[in-house]
């Protein structure tokens, strides 16, 4: 009896934290999705907190802890289940299994909320660094798209290359990524603050099936990369995802980050990695616009380009399949779900930003 007391009073206390967890997440999510101000306020004032102290202590931490975990929780469950099924993990209940998953599920709930689900709905960063998204003409984006091969021509043969012709980085992406956000936090004051160093997975075929190239995790503050993609991809990445760890959650906003960051970062494996990232996304949308000046634009992209992206189609091909389809409609229903109502296609939404940004800055 007295043990049966123990485990009651136990699960009367995983019931009271998760209920304090889930109200908690649940008051947050509607205030920063209905109460003017707040959602700017939290992810100015709170969410830094968070960076410059969980962030940080992660960031001294080799590897990525977001990582680790999914393995121990992945082992953990087939350990709890061979145990269950032979017999040799004793019982508790089928209430305070579920009082354990209902505990873990409102500690996820309340992470994601505070350093993820918040900064949604926070000011954009076009709206506070006054680049403001505005129609365009078809030959204003030739404009930029021809501006952007340029910037390739210039720089594909300044940058190292491999034995396949692809750019090779020389450098550490994750220290020389810190110091492109910190400068151009320079410029734009809303990306000051600390950044944790971005991690490269350990097993970055996790990242490769669901046709990922990086993931910020909120559940550890941390930006993680996938190591196994081109090299020209890396730079461009990991400042997206660092883009993140300063608030700026939408997808199209924190490439557009990235490519100022890569761009401006005055070291030219970066600065190649933003040109080639931005000039894949206006080509793709000039492809829509108008084919046939599409068509001569591509034929003055350089030779080294050509080398990185035949290279980068023919990784991305190994992985067609079920997995990244299924991962693209989660990772679309999760977009919308977040305000984002074009889904993964807001991330073509960069290509406004570029034109934008061309038109106010690159033409005074």
């Amino acid at each position: 009896m007295a043990e049966e007391g123990r485990v009651s009073k136990k699960n009367h206390i995983k019931l009271f934290i998760s209920v304090v967890l889930w109200s908690i997440a649940l008051v947050l999510s509607i205030a920063a999705r209905f109460l003017n101000g707040f959602a700017q306020w939290y992810s100015t004032h709170i969410y830094p907190l968070w960076v410059g102290s969980v962030g940080r202590m992660m960031g001294y931490i080799p590897f990525s802890m977001s990582e680790m975990l999914l393995y121990l929780l992945l082992i953990g469950t087939v350990v709890w289940i061979v145990g269950r099924v032979i017999g040799k993990i004793a019982g508790g209940g089928l209430y305070s299994r579920f009082m354990n998953l209902f505990l873990l599920a409102g500690g996820l709930c309340f992470l994601y909320v505070v350093n993820c689900g918040i900064n949604y709905h926070r000011q954009s960063f076009s709206d506070s660094s006054g680049i403001q998204i505005a129609e365009y003409s078809s030959e204003e984006l030739e404009d930029v798209c021809i501006w952007l091969t340029s910037e390739l021509s210039e720089l594909s043969g300044r940058v190292e290359r491999d034995e396949k012709g692809g750019m090779a980085l020389e450098f550490p992406a994750e220290e020389y990524a810190v110091k492109a956000m910190k400068k151009l936090a320079l410029e734009y004051p809303e990306l000051t603050g600390y950044f944790p160093r971005p991690k490269e997975l350990v097993n970055s075929c996790i990242l490769s099936v669901q046709n990922l190239t990086g993931v910020y995790s909120p559940f550890t503050i941390e930006a993680n990369f996938n190591g196994d993609v081109q090299d020209y991809v890396i730079p461009f990445t990991a400042c997206h995802e660092l883009s993140h760890l300063r608030g700026f959650m939408q997808e199209q906003e924190a490439n557009f980050i990235a490519f100022l960051a890569c761009s401006r970062s005055g070291e030219d494996a970066f600065a190649y990695s933003g040109y080639l990232s931005g000039w894949i996304q206006c080509m793709n949308v000039l492809y829509k616009t108008d084919y046939d000046v599409w068509s001569e634009v591509r034929s003055l992209l350089p030779e080294e380009a050509e080398a990185d992206l035949k290279l980068n189609r023919e990784f991305w091909a190994k992985y067609d399949g079920t997995i990244a389809e299924v991962s693209n409609k989660v990772n679309d229903t999760y977009l919308k779900a977040n305000g984002q109502k074009e889904g993964v296609k807001s991330y073509n939404r960069m290509v406004d930003l570029i034109v934008s940004y061309y038109n106010s800055e690159m033409l005074k």
